[in-house]
């Protein structure tokens, strides 16, 4: 009986250790890419077309909806591909 929940930790042990592993490249490519795209002046994440900017006085509202579709189209892709 130990021997089964010996070889059960093992298990989940590894696939902890794998989540970490993939999570601290995901952190690294990510951190890059902020850095990279820092440096490109055309690319405007944040201010597309068809984020929402309203200004009235001193009242400011800003939702970047067409930002956060992008963003999700493009993790879309990338977690299709670790996927496979």
């Amino acid at each position: 009986m130990s021997r089964t929940l010996n070889r059960g930790r093992e298990i989940f042990m590894f696939s902890i250790g794998k989540f970490l592993v993939l999570a601290g490249v995901l952190l690294v490519v990510l951190g890059l890419a902020v850095l990279l795209l820092e440096k490109v002046s055309w690319l405007h994440l944040g201010r597309l077309p068809g984020d929402i900017r309203f200004q009235h006085g001193h009242f400011s509202f800003y939702f970047p909806i067409v930002t956060c579709l992008v963003i999700s189209v493009i993790l879309t892709l990338l977690l299709s591909l670790f996927r496979r």
